[in-house]
């Protein structure tokens, strides 16, 4: 048994193991019963961690993660700045907040 991944949030934890678990990769999740017991001081030998039980799919389910975990480089998910009136905007934006101007093309320049 191998540890993969280790995360004071549960539900990351139990994201993973269900990408690992629909690939057929069996997993065990330790410290899944002291969530409820995590005090104010961050004690990471406490957290969930995800295992998997066979070594051998070990570097698979590492790649598998990767793959999931790894933030999306897409740049129309980055925030952008409004070319009218200078403003930063939130990616999930489709006009500028302040003066309504339509959010640039991608690959267009400030």
């Amino acid at each position: 048994m191998k540890e993969l991944f280790c995360d004071r949030d549960y539900t990351r934890v139990g994201f993973c193991q269900s990408i690992l678990e629909q690939e057929g990769i069996k997993t065990l999740v330790r410290n899944q019963d002291l969530v409820g017991m995590m005090t104010e001081v961050p004690i990471p030998a406490f957290f969930p961690a995800l295992c998997v039980l066979n070594d051998e799919d070990y570097d698979r389910a590492l790649e598998l993660l990767r793959a999931h975990l790894q933030p999306d480089e897409n740049p129309s998910d980055a925030d952008w700045h409004c070319p009218k009136c200078e403003e930063d905007v939130p990616a999930t934006f489709d006009s500028c907040w302040a003066c309504q101007t339509p959010k640039p093309e991608a690959g267009t320049v400030r």
